[in-house]
């Protein structure tokens, strides 16, 4: 496979995981549409590595090769497709690469709300700091980390959630987590208006969790396309 044709593999993935996204980049210049897409594609793959069942091992050494990845990109010595798109970008990639250990060590339950945000902390300003120079602007740090909870949630279900909301039933656990995320996700007209359409639909996708318990059908697609202008503006 060509790097060309690996790269487009890996932004398709991501696209087919959040296909609101389609509906929304009508709202991104598309210039600079690739660039996001990259960024976000290779925070999923930090996410995938953070949610984990069973033996953590093989996503304990894909973190470990992320960071040797991410220290190579800051001298332009990328192995992986998005390091094509995104190793150009001058920033601390080798910051981002020291913010990783922290996924391993917030995996699992924590004990309440405070621990399970201060865990993914350091992560988030990391990556609210790459991001910053990736798409122009910095997100704000707390949305960052309720946005990796959320997909956490989303992805664990109740063994992502933490001990303090489990004297209920599992759904009311994992309704109960959702809002209590929701309540403290912040910040939302910060960052790049790449960032905010996405957080958006990432919100969006918690709230319907908060509702019901379990993932739900997406909106229609005029939903989604307010959805994402009202991101786009700042709203």
């Amino acid at each position: 496979m060509s790097d060309s044709a690996a790269l487009d593999s890996f932004l398709e993935k991501w696209r087919t995981r959040w296909p609101e996204w389609s509906v929304g980049e009508i709202f991104v210049a598309p210039a600079r549409r690739e660039t996001a897409v990259a960024w976000f594609a290779l925070l999923q793959e930090f996410d995938d590595a953070l949610n984990v069942s069973g033996d953590p091992l093989p996503a304990d050494a894909k973190l470990a090769w992320w960071g040797e990845e991410l220290r190579g990109w800051s001298g332009q010595r990328s192995r992986h497709p998005l390091g094509r798109r995104l190793e150009p970008v001058r920033t601390a990639w080798s910051s981002l690469a020291d913010a990783l250990p922290a996924l391993a060590a917030a995996r699992g339950a924590q004990a309440g709300s405070e621990e399970a945000f201060a865990a993914l902390a350091g992560y988030g300003a990391a990556v609210a700091a790459v991001e910053a120079d990736v798409l122009g602007r910095a997100p704000d740090v707390q949305a960052v980390v309720a946005q990796v909870l959320a997909m956490s949630l989303a992805d664990g279900g109740v063994a992502a959630v933490p001990m303090a909301f489990r004297r209920e039933e599992d759904t009311a656990a994992v309704r109960g987590w959702a809002a209590d995320v929701l309540r403290r996700w912040q910040g939302g007209r910060a960052g790049a208006r790449e960032r905010r359409v996405f957080a958006a639909y990432a919100r969006g996708r918690l709230e319907r969790l908060s509702r019901l318990g379990a993932p739900a059908p997406l909106p229609s697609r005029p939903v989604l396309l307010l959805t994402g202008w009202r991101a786009a503006r700042g709203d």
